[in-house]
């Protein structure tokens, strides 16, 4: 994954929308060909209009595939 085309550029890009707390949790997953990213926002327009901004979006590297709302009824990570 570090070794694809702009990854400085887009890692830069992910950790200030982390930062921001835009993005809440993100990883690739199983064989790593797709990501998963957890995302605090009050639309989908909003995500698509942040995540295009991305260099490998810019690139067509990263294309959503979807975006769903979700409801969390459990969070360990609370105490």
């Amino acid at each position: 994954m570090r070794a694809q085309t702009l990854w400085e550029e887009h890692s830069k890009f992910m950790t200030a929308l982390t930062a921001e707390k835009f993005v809440v949790l993100g990883g690739p997953l199983g064989s790593r060909a797709e990501v998963l990213l957890v995302i605090d926002a009050p639309t989908q327009e909003a995500v698509r209009t942040r995540l295009a901004k991305d260099p490998w979006s810019t690139a067509h590297i990263l294309e959503i595939a979807s975006i769903e709302p979700w409801t969390i009824l459990l969070d360990g990570r609370r105490h």
